[in-house]
């Protein structure tokens, strides 16, 4: 079997399953042959041995199964950053760029901040913070201890040393600490929502989706803790749902928050809301 049958028969597999089948296939067929993607069409009548053949086959049939191809290469870009992703994380988006294209904006000056990141995952918002603006004092927790290995593992791969990783459900372990900019993509997804049955959600940590029957109730632990660990004018930047915008905001505001404001993404959709918090 050659580069361009085995390519045809893995997007016929995954048709039935998947919007982009032949993106997958492409991607999931340079992986296993260790090739770039270009190499899949440029060596297209390349015959390929049995064990190539069956290697591509195995991955196939877990996208197949309903895997996500970040899990499956076991990485996922960001901000132009590779980062090593699996299932004990979620699988960065593009929409939380605009997350980090805020919080960058509070980091322009000269002079140097603290920076916290709840919830951190994959580390993927703090390393792009830590890659565009090192010198920061950067914090990163997390409650999984599986999620924060991989945290670990991308900031010494990719040699973003400013970042402390630390074990902690939400602030219980920060103490006293206060810090400039807060800055969270947390669990905001409704705990019935059948989406979370739904492509490579259903595959992605199901504590890192969903907050309670409104997916409200993280953010609400965030929005009141969070006063107690920003310096005077600090900043607090939350992603959230479609349709939270104006919930998000009410919450902040009856907690005293001031500047309150929902930012739109590149789908035009109200997706993160910040505040500053001048004390009380």
């Amino acid at each position: 079997m050659n580069v361009s049958e085995l390519l045809n028969a893995s997007i016929a597999r995954l048709a039935s399953h998947f919007d982009t089948p032949r993106l997958d296939a492409e991607v999931l067929l340079a992986f296993a042959l260790g090739w770039q993607r270009t190499h899949v069409i440029t060596r297209d009548t390349l015959v390929l041995s049995a064990e190539q053949v069956n290697n591509v086959g195995q991955l196939i049939e877990r996208r197949f199964k309903g895997e996500p191809i970040a899990y499956i290469i076991g990485e996922q870009e960001f901000w132009s950053l590779p980062l090593v992703v699996n299932s004990s994380t979620l699988i960065p988006r593009p929409e939380t760029e605009h997350l980090v294209e805020a919080a960058l904006l509070c980091l322009s000056e000269n002079e140097k901040k603290s920076v916290l990141d709840l919830g951190t995952g994959s580390g993927a918002i703090i390393l792009a913070l830590a890659s565009e603006k090192p010198g920061n004092k950067y914090t990163a927790v997390d409650t999984s201890t599986e999620a924060l290995k991989v945290a670990q593992y991308n900031a010494e791969k990719l040699k973003l040393m400013d970042v402390r990783f630390q074990l902690s459900n939400w602030f219980s372990a920060l103490t006293n600490e206060k810090f400039d900019l807060i800055v969270s993509n947390p669990p905001y997804i409704e705990s019935t929502d059948e989406h979370l049955k739904q492509g490579d959600v259903a595959a992605e940590p199901k504590s890192a989706l969903a907050s309670g029957v409104d997916g409200l109730d993280d953010i609400r632990i965030i929005s009141e803790g969070a006063k107690k660990h920003l310096i005077c004018s600090g900043w607090l930047m939350i992603e959230h749902g479609w349709n939270q915008a104006e919930q998000v905001r009410g919450l902040l505001a009856a907690h005293g928050y001031q500047k309150i404001k929902s930012l739109k993404d590149y789908s035009d959709i109200e997706r993160l809301t910040i505040a500053q918090y001048e004390g009380e």
